[in-house]
Order: C-alpha cells, then sequence, then structure tokens
C-alpha cells in the first residue's frame, strides 16, 4: 500500500522525519506492506513544492539547510493540502510539524482541518490543535472517516495518547504529574550543578531540542501546551494553554535550584492535572520542590517521565531517559504506521 504524504512544516523535526522514512523503507515495506513518496512540501521561509512522482527529500534538506529556497511551485500550504487530496494513493497523509503558536495554535488548526476537508489522514508533533481544539478536530476526523493522530506532541516518541487509547480500556484517568519540557529540565539539571543558565540554554538550541522561540520553554508555554494536550485527550477537559496555571523558569531560578539540592531535594518544572468534585479539571505548570525519593526528582537532563493516575489501575508512570529530534520524528513514524493498520 502507498502512502502519499505532505509535509507540512520542514524544520528540524519535518528533516529528521523525512530521512527517518529513507532510512526505515525497507523495514517499513517488509513489515507493513507500506511504501511512500513525500509528494509535497511546504515551509514558511523556503517556499513550497510540489511534485507528483514525489520529492527528492535529501536534495531538499541540502537546500533549505544552505538556506535557499525549495519551491517548484507558487502553491500555499492549504494549496498542497488539496492537491493531496486528489491523489490516487491509497493512503493520503498530512504531516503536520510547523512551529507552536501559543496564541491560538494556528495555522496549525486550519492545516489539520483542510487535510481532514480534502480526505487526508493527519499526523502531528504540533502540541497546537490537541491543546486548543482537541474535541471539535476530533469529531471533524471521525465525520470525514480519517485519523487524527498526534502521539509526537508529548514526550517525544513514548506511547503516551497510544498506550491510554490501545491498552487501557475501560480505565479512568482521574489525574497526572510529569515532567514534559526537555530544556527546562536540562536547565535546571544544570543549574543544580552549579551552571549558569544562558550556557545551557544555548546547548538545548545548539541541539535542536529547545524551541524555535526558547520563551516557550522558559516561560513554560511549551509545558503549558502539553499539559492542556494531556488533560484534553486523556480527561476530556477542553482546556486551553491560557487556561493552565503557568510558571516558568529563568537565570533567577539558579540559587532555588541550588538550595534545593543542598537541602537533599530537586527543583523540577511539574505539570500537573487533577479532576475536580464539580468534574472541572484543574491543571497547572509550577517550579515544585521534590523529595529526593519522589520519582520526579530523579528526572535529570533531557529525560521526560509521566505519572497517571488512574481509577483501576492506581499511579502508572511513563519515563523517557533520552530525548531528541530521533525520538520526535519516530512518534510521527508510529502514527503513520498506525494509519496504515486501520485499513
Amino acid at each position: 500500500m502507498r502512502a502519499d504524504l505532505a509535509l507540512i512544516g520542514f524544520g528540524n523535526v519535518g528533516r529528521r522525519f523525512a530521512r527517518l522514512l529513507a532510512e526505515t523503507s525497507a523495514r517499513l515495506a517488509a513489515q507493513y506492506d507500506l511504501t511512500w513518496r513525500i509528494a509535497g512540501i511546504a515551509t514558511a521561509r523556503h517556499g513550497v513544492a510540489w511534485e507528483t512522482d514525489g520529492i527528492d527529500a535529501e536534495a531538499a534538506i541540502a537546500r533549505v539547510t544552505q538556506g535557499e529556497p525549495i519551491a517548484t511551485s507558487p502553491s500555499t500550504s492549504f494549496e498542497i493540502i488539496e492537491r493531496l487530496g486528489r491523489s490516487d494513493a491509497e493512503l493520503r497523509v498530512v504531516v503536520e510539524t510547523t512551529t507552536l503558536d501559543i496564541a491560538a495554535g494556528q495555522p496549525a488548526i486550519d492545516h489539520v482541518r483542510a487535510a481532514f476537508a480534502a480526505g487526508c489522514h493527519v499526523v502531528t508533533a504540533n502540541k497546537g490543535p490537541a491543546a486548543f481544539a482537541f474535541a471539535p478536530l476530533r469529531a471533524a476526523a471521525d465525520a470525514a472517516g480519517v485519523s487524527f493522530l498526534f502521539e509526537g506532541a508529548v514526550m517525544d516518541g513514548v506511547p503516551v495518547f497510544n498506550l491510554v487509547r490501545d491498552t487501557l480500556p475501560a480505565v479512568e484517568i482521574l489525574g497526572f504529574r510529569g515532567i514534559v519540557n526537555s530544556t527546562t529540565n536540562h536547565i535546571l539539571s544544570a543549574l543544580e550543578d552549579g551552571e549558569a543558565f544562558g550556557p545551557a540554554l544555548a546547548r538545548m538550541q545548539a541541539e535542536g531540542i529547545a524551541e524555535a522561540d526558547p520563551s516557550l520553554d522558559v516561560d513554560g508555554w511549551d509545558a503549558a501546551a502539553k499539559t492542556a494536550a494531556l488533560a484534553n485527550v486523556l480527561m476530556d477537559a477542553g482546556l486551553t494553554p491560557h487556561a493552565v496555571e503557568r510558571t516558568g523558569i529563568g537565570e533567577q531560578t539558579a540559587d532555588a535550584a541550588r538550595h534545593a539540592r543542598e537541602r537533599g531535594r530537586r527543583l523540577r518544572l511539574v505539570a500537573s492535572a487533577s479532576r475536580r468534585a464539580d468534574g472541572a479539571v484543574d491543571a497547572t505548570v509550577a517550579l515544585v520542590e521534590l523529595r529526593a525519593d519522589d520519582l520526579l526528582a530523579g528526572v535529570r537532563g533531557q529525560a521526560n517521565a509521566l505519572v497517571l493516575r488512574t481509577d483501576l489501575l492506581g499511579d502508572i508512570a511513563i519515563c523517557q531517559l533520552d530525548g531528541g529530534l530521533t525520538h520526535t520524528a519516530y512518534a510521527l513514524l508510529t502514527d503513520l504506521i498506525t494509519v496504515r493498520r486501520r485499513q
């Protein structure tokens, strides 16, 4: 079965995903009877490309890396999505990896809606759609008979949404707490070791882990968007990131991190949500001093962890000891495989 893909967004994650497709091509064909071609790429800075017979992804990556345009068409991202919908491929999948817009989740939400209207499945690592409009987008996907998957939106390639959806039937998620932003966790670990704030942040930017706008990380917005997405999907909360009580970190956090360690504790930026007696969900992103024996206290560097509080199984902990571009790109790949399995 062939999948035609349109990559909407071609930054670090989108480019790593394109290469991961090539690296796993033989495995996809052998294990899942899945072949693919990238028919379209849309970028904000380098133009839009469309090739019905498939784009040379390596050539496109080279041009983007050198700051050159990739444009082979005057089309917009929405026209690329419309073209994909007219493809004769058995699977037509929009891969949305544009930068998070913390104001309203756009244009990612409109890209997702356009994909559904064109009869295309969507896989995305963008937190915006699930954080701002999960319920209506889920309903629109169901109405169109297509998949809406976003495993890469939280904790890179570690299965969180898939875990609950596919392996925890009849379990209610009552709440969660976790460390979900690699950049701030790396910085906090560095601060408690005596390093300065600036170099720790610069290292995350150099590795492509920090958001394009690092204030989204250090001001807590990225964690707030992930918290809203988790609460919406797992707890039907109906939140946006702006409803999440939020605290960030900065150079002034260094003293607090070091002093916490001197007292045998650890300072972490913890995302959490819980359901009130009236059914509403409260969500926060806050700096919390944790006891040394708290599971989250031992989560250092780029590691992430999430503890789900459930009604039937008690607490379930999900840990990712490492994170990076390959992990996020892998989440997109797993979602693509899920789309194939559903056919």
